[in-house]
């Protein structure tokens, strides 16, 4: 079961006021152990270790594949 609702690029961008592309770490940091996903932004251990070093364009591609990997709104996972 996940700890955290979904997570959106355009709701990262709401509370990031800064340039750039925003983190969509949501500060629920659990990693589920049958998918390899952290329960709270959706990412894998790489892509999270990672974000610091990467692009604003490998960030968005980041975001492309959190948001693919969860289930449509109003469903559970």
């Amino acid at each position: 079961m996940r700890a955290a609702g979904p997570v959106s690029l355009a709701e990262a961008r709401r509370r990031h006021a800064g340039p750039g592309v925003p983190s969509p770490c949501v500060s629920v940091c659990q990693m589920d152990p049958d998918s390899g996903l952290c329960q709270g932004c959706w990412r894998t251990l790489d892509e999270i270790a990672g974000w610091s070093t990467l692009s604003d364009e490998d960030r968005l591609r980041v975001w492309q594949r959190i948001e693919q990997r969860q289930p449509p709104q109003g469903r559970p996972a």
